[in-house]
């Protein structure tokens, strides 16, 4: 089978989040089950730079108003064809934000030009090579299946993948001249949302069949909390909606062989974390005593609680606990958090910004990680801490819930438990989980118990891929 996906970042080339990981890792684990993916993505500087040779695969004189060439390389192990359009995409900036950290303005021409040529693809536009399927991610790539179904191969099978319905690409109507699509398309079945233009709508509208990135999020979007305004369409759909939790490249994330981490270990070798925690211990000028060290690797924003961590510091040390910080987001948040640095200097430290080999380090060397999404519709980060034996403290909310067993009663006496779950998803919920987190932690046998079983959990893309593998079979069978 070949598969055309179209996203606007992948790892390891572009990433701003699990976006890029999902889009990395995904083909790879696909290619074992006979499915080979080529991967459209955007000819951002950082990507131009570093795929080295290209072969010319396709050019467009007016493409949304701009020439572009789409350009084939292989970077990696991954298939890649890179949509070459200086004008769009040749920037200073970061793939969505410019220097000042905003929007560009242009960012509804960017990736509908991005869509755009996804499904001139799908319909034959690179000599002998024909998908039999389109999967797209999130709203950037959303109207690739607007475009095939209002022009381009309206019977390829299309899969969306939704990993943040929060985002959802809605820019004003005046655009709709210049997105080169018919004048039906901007209905309720088409792009039109509340008078505006919608690209994730449009694409959960015309795909054949949407995903999310795990069971339980695949159920809250049909709620008000969590549909963000889209869950009556996604309700209208829900015969096609499948929730496939995330997984991680194992490789990558490895304790055992990781080379950004102090040292190596196992789940049967735990002992020699202690030198990843002396690690992080002198990057963030921690006390170096036996209180248990809380890692916080996130955006700094509302949505992943992270002003209940800045609430939470002060109970953190004052049981005896230090807590190591590694993130940038809302400066409010920022300067919250930092205002806790200075208060308790050896028992908080911060580090803003992302480090990806430090981010590493804090899973190996770390005894929890703290994330208190109010939402999460998979999450990553707690499935490193798994990986690591870093024990995830979690809101009970989307693929946290799904991926992190808690350490109640039962789950402990069946050796069970990975982490703990808190809800409500609050100060005193994740005051409580802390509290919680600190009588485990001085057993040793149970915190070593609840480390090792975190440690077998399955977290790879082997189950995951079998179950889009099993999706792509089912929408090219119907023959759509």
């Amino acid at each position: 089978m070949h598969v055309l996906a179209v996203a606007s970042e992948i790892y390891p080339l572009v990433k701003t989040g699990g976006l890029a990981d999902v889009t990395g890792a995904l083909p790879l684990a696909l290619k074992a089950r006979g499915i080979s993916t080529k991967t459209l993505i955007p000819g951002y500087p950082a990507v131009m730079a570093a795929v080295g040779n290209t072969v010319l695969r396709a050019e467009f004189d007016d493409l949304l108003g701009v020439r572009a060439r789409v350009l084939e390389a292989d970077y990696k192990g991954l298939s890649l064809l890179i949509l070459d359009a200086p004008e769009l995409f040749d920037r200073a900036g970061g793939p969505y934000l410019d220097t000042n950290g905003l929007d560009y303005p242009d960012n509804w021409r960017r990736f509908a030009a991005l869509s755009r040529a996804g499904a001139e693809i799908a319909s034959g536009a690179l000599p002998g090579w024909q998908p039999d399927l389109v999967h797209v991610h999130d709203w950037q790539a959303a109207m690739t299946p607007v475009y095939m179904r209002y022009g381009f191969s309206p019977e390829l099978p299309s899969a969306l993948t939704v990993h943040n319905i929060a985002f959802q690409g809605q820019f004003s109507p005046e655009i709709f001249g210049q997105l080169d699509l018919p004048a039906h398309a901007f209905s309720i079945e088409g792009v039109e949302y509340y008078g505006d233009i919608g690209f994730l709508k449009g694409g959960l509208q015309t795909s054949h069949a949407i995903t999310t990135v795990s069971p339980s999020y695949a159920e809250e979007i049909l709620t008000p909390d969590f549909g963000m305004g889209l869950e009556g369409v996604i309700a209208a759909r829900a015969d096609y909606l499948h929730g496939i939790v995330n997984g991680i490249d194992t490789q990558i994330w490895n304790p055992e062989t990781d080379p950004l981490i102090a040292a190596g270990y196992t789940a049967t070798t735990l002992a020699k974390r202690a030198v990843n925690r002396r690690a992080i211990v002198s990057h963030f000028s921690l006390a170096e005593d036996d209180g248990p060290i809380f890692c916080v690797v996130s955006r700094l924003t509302w949505q992943k609680g992270m002003d209940l961590v800045a609430e939470a510091a002060d109970e953190i040390v004052a049981q005896g606990g230090k807590l190591a910080i590694l993130g940038s987001g809302d400066p409010d948040l920022e300067r919250s958090l930092l205002a806790a640095t200075y208060r308790h200097p050896g028992r908080i430290g911060m580090t803003i910004g992302y480090n990806e080999a430090l981010s590493h380090q804090m899973q190996a060397g770390a005894d929890a990680i703290l994330i208190p999404s109010r939402f999460e519709p998979c999450g990553l980060t707690q499935l490193y801490g798994l990986r690591y034996g870093c024990v995830p403290i979690v809101g009970r909310t989307g693929g946290l819930a799904d991926t992190v067993i808690d350490a109640n009663e039962a789950a402990i006496n069946n050796h069970a438990a990975t982490g703990i779950q808190f809800s409500p998803i609050d100060v005193a919920g994740l005051r409580q989980a802390l509290r919680r987190a600190f009588r485990l932690y001085y057993d040793q046998k149970l915190w070593t118990q609840l480390q090792k079983q975190g440690m077998k959990s399955e977290v790879s893309w082997e189950k995951s891929a079998e179950r889009y593998a099993a999706l792509y079979s089912s929408l090219v069978a119907k023959g759509i």
